[in-house]
């Protein structure tokens, strides 16, 4: 799987892509992310990548023709790439805009973007985007009902919610299939571990329920089938 990430902010991503689950799956090449500063792109000596809306209003917008460039550049290395030449050309890709009046993103779409070859995420900032963008793009998607300062942490929510799912990613392949959101509108059960007894500063106790200690595997499987939460 290959991200392609379009932003002005190259830098911001290393800190998160070098822990944890991301780190592991890019040592062990489950995944690649290719990182492509927008300004690398401007058609100007001074990289501008933002100007006034026509019309008037607040905030600047990013430009339209430099994001069509940097676009273009991806799709001719998508087509061009030694995979898509050993398939063809049939490499399953997308390119999506991160913006506040995309589609919402799910784990339903995470399974069904993890199945794609290569995802490109253009990282909106400041006022959004020219729209004529979306001439050139394949949708738009949101992570949420609120408005972020730019697309990035968008981004990077979409590629950990996608890796994730790939095969080989986690330490533990049923992990991904019986956590919520793994069947649509069905939330994960509860879960604990030691202490058996946890006691507060009060002197409250609080024991983990007796069935999770009975070792009766058929008792814990339908205690927890019972306690997952459905979301209406």
């Amino acid at each position: 799987m290959i991200f392609n990430i379009i932003t002005i902010f190259p830098e911001i991503f290393n800190s998160y892509f070098n822990e944890s689950i991301i780190k592991r799956a890019l040592e062990k090449e489950k995944i690649k992310i290719n990182i492509i500063n927008l300004r690398d792109f401007a058609v100007d000596k001074h990289k501008t990548v933002d100007d006034t809306p026509y019309g008037g209003g607040a905030g600047m917008l990013m430009k339209v023709d430099v994001l069509y460039k940097a676009v273009n550049q991806i799709k001719s290395e998508i087509r061009n790439s030694h995979f898509a030449k050993a398939t063809r050309g049939k490499q399953e890709s997308k390119i999506i805009l991160l913006s506040a009046k995309g589609d919402k993103w799910n784990q339903q779409k995470a399974k069904k973007y993890s199945k794609l070859d290569n995802i490109t995420l253009i990282c909106g900032r400041y006022e959004g985007v020219d729209e004529r963008i979306v001439n050139f793009i394949d949708g738009e998607i949101s992570i949420g009902d609120y408005v972020l300062t730019g697309g990035e942490i968008g981004a990077m929510a979409i590629i950990d919610s996608i890796t994730r799912l790939l095969p080989g990613v986690l330490g533990n392949e049923t992990s991904a299939k019986d956590e919520s959101h793994s069947v649509s509108g069905e939330l994960e059960y509860p879960q604990y571990t030691r202490p058996e007894i946890f006691i507060d500063n009060e002197g409250n106790k609080y024991k983990v329920p007796d069935v999770l200690l009975s070792g009766n595997h058929k008792k814990i499987e339908e205690w927890r089938k019972n306690k997952k939460i459905t979301q209406l």
